[in-house]
């Protein structure tokens, strides 16, 4: 499972660096993100709405993300 820690970075970059990551993850594999920024609960879950990843789990700055496509 890839980690990202982006703690400390405002978004949009934690999105755009799981954006990056997910690329390299097979479908059905999953990415951590760890982010800090408030905007990043609205964030993270708009970005899979859009490009129709599955968020697994979204708690205490820390999202589960799965690559469907």
């Amino acid at each position: 499972m890839t980690v990202l820690d982006e703690r400390g970075r405002r978004c949009p970059l934690p999105v755009i660096a799981l954006a990056r990551a997910i690329k390299d993850v097979a479908v059905g594999g999953e990415v951590t993100l760890l982010a800090d920024d408030p905007a990043a609960a609205h964030d993270v879950p708009a970005w899979c709405r859009m490009r129709g990843q599955h968020l697994v789990t979204a708690e205490d700055g820390r999202f589960v993300v799965r690559r469907v496509l």
